[in-house]
């Protein structure tokens, strides 16, 4: 999986296409990333004492990383990314439109 936390992204697909957003948290066991105020859904929940409310609580739900595409911090254009290998050994993914080194 090509993105990280912290990366900002572009939704590509759903009911949320054309929003950008940051990532909260990215899931590589299930391919999977949570963006920030993307894909909400509502959830019904029983109270538990007074720890949590009863009601309809709206969330954000992870979205497949293959609905987001990342956006370069360089160029702003959404882009496929590549993992290429520096000369001092270290791997690095870099934007395939601009050839920028992101991390």
């Amino acid at each position: 999986m090509n993105i990280k936390k912290n990366d900002t992204v572009l939704v590509i697909a759903g009911k949320d296409k054309g929003k950008k957003g940051k990532v909260h948290f990215a899931y590589p066991r299930e391919d999977k990333v949570l963006v920030e105020g993307v894909n909400f859904i509502k959830k019904h929940t029983k109270p538990r004492g007074e720890v949590r409310q009863a009601g309809i609580i709206e969330r954000e739900a992870p979205l497949n990383s293959s609905n987001v595409m990342l956006l370069c911090p360089k160029c702003n254009k959404p882009a496929r990314i590549g993992k290429k290998v520096l000369d001092d050994g270290k791997r690095v993914r870099y934007c395939k439109v601009c050839q920028e080194v992101l991390d």
